[in-house]
């Protein structure tokens, strides 16, 4: 269940999004940008499972954050991670309403989505081993679908296509591409948000941190090779129209059979499978980091307790509701697309300084799991984070000041009332 959740997270950013980061960069800035994304998710996970072994509890960052920082970076660690939850739901809602309107035009790509909020905060709301069965499941059809995607695509595979246009805007076409290739991986760390409901965190976390960094890695260089290698990156990127696209698999696969293709309408239909696990397992994880925010008094108290029946964060789990509806209704989900990744590298950032201070200043704690080649790989983890967030904010400088502005209120608003709390 745990490997469900990590891949299910994350898998949505194998079907769409991603693509458009070959507009930035081509295919060899892409390619480039995806594999120093790569390099910095697998010394992040690796180190940041040292950490949700030895301190296995439901605020993952927050509660790292505060046991070795202070409560103050505490606050910036939660406030990022729910951030990056909270924000990534609706944009990949709003690709459900896409792809369901497509199927059936009666129904409004809004009004889709939102009742997919309605449906899947519901059933987290009845259970975490229901939610997670459930994700399980729908995470396994999902992999099940890029591997058959891989399997008609790669016997396409021509070299020379990833030679057409490979670097179109240059060399900073890399630093631009950088948002789309984290697409592929943002929200992996959620895993560490339900330690608190996993028999034996200290050993199953790891297990599920790593089988499912490992199955990601696999499936993203087999889904960019399968989908750049068929016509080049344009035809992944740009439709018949011209219009830049968020389907890049079904576009790929229109080179290789026609509209009527059975294959065809089956791996565009079973696409929504991976679309649905993510939105499900994300707001699973934002449930926690909420719920964990409220019960430490960090954000209002009702927001951490527990449904009586259920034992579930509903409270924390029907606010995240409200606010991913608000985002959707907006319509501006690219932008909502970058707030996330924002919080997602603050997340990081602070979490590799929580650990390397947690090595420093509890240096006897029981640690299941040690991150390999340490200091090596939390260092790692933490430099290519921190570049990553330069680059964001140089490519994105009014998106960025916008999240350090709810970041700054929110503290206001933190340090005003936590204390009387």
């Amino acid at each position: 269940m745990l490997w469900g959740l990590g891949v299910g997270y994350v898998i949505s950013g194998m079907y769409f999004g991603w693509n458009l980061g070959l507009e930035k960069g081509g295919t060899l800035g892409m390619g480039l940008a995806t594999l120093f994304i790569t390099l910095m998710y697998i010394t992040f996970t690796f180190s940041y499972t040292e950490l949700a072994c030895a301190i296995p509890k439901a605020g993952g960052a927050f509660d790292y954050a505060d046991r070795t920082l202070g409560k103050h970076w505490a606050f910036f660690a939660g406030m990022a991670q729910n951030i990056e939850f909270i924000f990534a739901p609706p944009a990949i809602a709003f690709a459900i309403g896409a792809y369901f309107n497509l199927f059936f035009p009666q129904f409004s790509i809004l009004s889709i989505a939102v009742t997919a909020y309605i449906l899947f905060t519901a059933l987290n709301i009845s259970g975490v081993k229901a939610a997670a069965t459930f994700e399980l499941i729908i995470t396994i059809m999902a992999v099940g679908e890029l591997l058959l995607f891989a399997g008609i695509t790669l016997p396409h595979f021509d070299a020379a296509h990833l030679q057409k246009n490979a670097l179109p805007n240059g060399w900073q076409g890399i630093f631009a591409s950088i948002p789309f290739a984290i697409w592929f991986f943002l929200g992996i760390e959620g895993v560490a948000n339900v330690a608190e409901e996993t028999k034996n965190p200290q050993k199953t976390i790891l297990k599920g941190f790593g089988s499912a960094i490992l199955t990601l890695v696999l499936l993203c260089i087999l889904t960019f090779a399968g989908s750049v290698g068929v016509a080049g990156w344009e035809a992944v990127v740009y439709t018949k129209e011209g219009a830049p696209s968020d389907s890049p698999l079904p576009l790929a696969l229109s080179h290789i059979v026609t509209g009527n293709n059975f294959l065809y309408h089956m791996l565009v239909t079973v696409g929504l499978f991976g679309l649905i696990a993510s939105f499900h397992g994300i707001i699973l994880a934002a449930g926690r980091s909420t719920f964990e925010f409220g019960r430490a008094r960090f954000a209002p108290v009702w927001l951490g307790r527990v449904n009586s029946r259920f034992r579930t964060p509903s409270n924390a789990l029907l606010a995240n509701m409200i606010i991913g509806i608000v985002a959707l209704l907006t319509g501006k989900t690219s932008e909502i697309i970058i707030l996330s990744v924002l919080g997602a590298l603050t997340l990081y950032i602070i979490s590799m300084i929580a650990l390397l201070r947690l090595r420093q200043k509890e240096p006897g704690l029981s640690r299941p799991f040690r991150a390999p080649f340490y200091p090596a790989f939390p260092l790692m983890a933490l430099l290519l984070a921190i570049i990553s967030f330069i680059a964001m904010m140089i490519y994105n400088f009014r998106l960025t000041w916008l999240y350090l502005g709810i970041l700054l209120i929110g503290y206001i608003l933190f340090r005003l009332f936590h204390k009387r709390s």
